[in-house]
């Protein structure tokens, strides 16, 4: 298989291969079947840390195992998840730098290269000059990108059926705790 290293450390396909599959070099199941007894044994791992281990398994299986919405993004837009996740980003925070691009998608330059003119040849962006910065260029969504990138949404944005089946208060609650844990480092 041609595949190089991607930014988080797995193979990414090559273009022909990122087409017909999801590009992110790791299946939905990514980190599954770990035993419960795993991490028991790590330094620190006390009640709390034992507790932090069952919270990230249950999420990490409610997200990429039960929810994993990679494979109907790709099946919709007809390209590699990572392509439309910049995509997306372009369409989200308006024209950008291919440095800021990748930066924002912790990719390296020549990757996030190859994968804007992927998406410039499919007609959903363009290049044009940075009046800001002569040698460099802005990535700029078109009509048709937007169009993608709202149905990219459409499909990343719709709440896993084991969410829906909550009370507003327990949502409530898990919204708090996730913005938390997102807007804090660790606990000291």
């Amino acid at each position: 298989m041609n595949s190089t290293e991607s930014a988080h450390g797995g193979p990414e396909r090559t273009e022909s291969e990122s087409e017909s599959e999801s590009g992110t070099g790791a299946g939905a199941g990514a980190g599954a079947g770990v035993s419960e007894s795993e991490g028991a044994g790590a330094p620190g791992a006390d009640a709390v840390g034992q507790e932090a281990v069952r919270v990230w398994r249950g999420m990490r299986t409610l997200v990429l195992e039960t929810a994993d919405v990679r494979p109907r993004v790709v099946e919709a837009l007809g390209m590699s998840y990572f392509r439309a996740k910049a995509l997306r980003y372009v369409a989200d925070e308006g024209p950008l730098t291919l440095s800021a691009l990748a930066a924002a998608l912790f990719a390296d330059a020549p990757y996030t290269t190859l994968s804007v003119d992927y998406l410039v040849r499919r007609g959903l962006v363009t290049r044009e000059p940075n009046p800001a910065d002569r040698r460099s260029k802005l990535v700029e969504v078109t009509e048709a990108g937007a169009a993608a990138a709202a149905e990219m949404a459409r499909i990343t944005d719709t709440p896993p059926p084991a969410l829906h089946g909550l009370a507003a208060a327990d949502l409530a609650a898990l919204a708090r705790i996730l913005d938390r844990a997102l807007h804090t480092g660790p606990a000291d």
